[in-house]
């Protein structure tokens, strides 16, 4: 079964995601575990952790189908030691509230070089930090989000995403959400049924579908190719409808949260409907 849903607000407490979502018709969603521009937020409150439980359970999504996403700020592969540290326990606080509310993953972008390191040694420290946040919880699947490319950023790239995963050691706590921009921006054709045939060849060989926990579904503004990172309304960018049909159509999709970061959330309903009536 195909679980779509879109990037819920968190606004008035972290409890009305989850009825943010049913308001939308979302079998997933999403949302940030606090400020995702702040390093430190206040701890959730008792109330907070039961109210989210207990919506969640009302409207029955299932909190492997939550994928949370952490704070922006957060760089698991900085160069400079102190913004490392400060790094890591920013995301290992984000495992910790997922933990809290009984959710199984966490989705985050890899980092950023800066220009300042290889590639190779900041992927290095990426696996190293996800290995230190997870020596120091327990459960909660840290899920890399691949990339557009966009300056130094890592995670572009099919290889990266394997890097990473092959430095580390619980392997069974780590796993990869593809947005679909992303994925077509960074280089990875997707305009058409046979063009996604063959990236996602490539990325089964290079990954495998073994590590996939959840998609962003979007269009792309820019084109492919271009490392920008801006998403359109589905259908009305580079990529089009044949991506959606696909992956709508295609088991190995099934029983993750899908959901969408779209520009325009009042139809984000609309676009969830159209989703769904793709399938054959």
């Amino acid at each position: 079964m195909k679980r779509i849903g879109a990037h819920v607000s968190i606004s008035g407490g972290v409890e009305n995601a989850p009825l943010n979502a049913e308001n939308i018709g979302a079998k997933a969603f999403a949302m940030f575990t606090k400020n995702q521009r702040q390093w430190q937020a206040k701890p959730y409150s008792e109330k907070n952790i039961q109210e989210f439980k207990a919506n969640l359970k009302r409207v029955g999504i299932a909190a492997e189908h939550v994928l949370p996403h952490d704070g922006y700020l957060i760089n698991l592969g900085h160069p400079e030691p102190e913004r490392l540290d400060k790094s890591r326990y920013a995301f290992l606080d984000e495992i910790q509230r997922c933990e809290q509310l009984g959710l199984k993953l966490l989705n985050f972008h890899p980092g950023s070089h800066l220009r300042q390191i290889p590639e190779e040694k900041s992927l290095e420290l990426v696996a190293e930090s996800i290995n230190w946040a997870l020596e120091r919880t327990q459960d909660v699947i840290a899920v890399i989000e691949n990339t557009a490319g966009q300056g130094s950023n890592l995670g572009y790239s099919f290889e990266h995403l394997a890097s990473i995963i092959d430095g580390v050691e619980d392997k069974s706590r780590i796993g990869v959400c593809l947005d679909t921009c992303h994925t077509f921006t960074a280089g990875y054709d997707l305009r058409t049924h046979a063009a996604c045939d063959t990236t996602f060849t490539e990325f089964d060989s290079i990954v495998g579908f073994n590590y996939l926990r959840g998609m962003h579904l979007n269009d792309s503004k820019p084109d492919l190719g271009s490392h920008l990172d801006r998403h359109k309304s589905l259908g009305q960018g580079k990529i089009g409808w044949d991506l959606f049909s696909y992956i709508m159509n295609d088991e190995r999709f099934d029983e993750i949260p899908m959901v969408l970061e779209t520009i325009d959330s009042d139809i984000w309903p609309q676009e969830i409907k159209q989703l769904y009536a793709l399938q054959k």
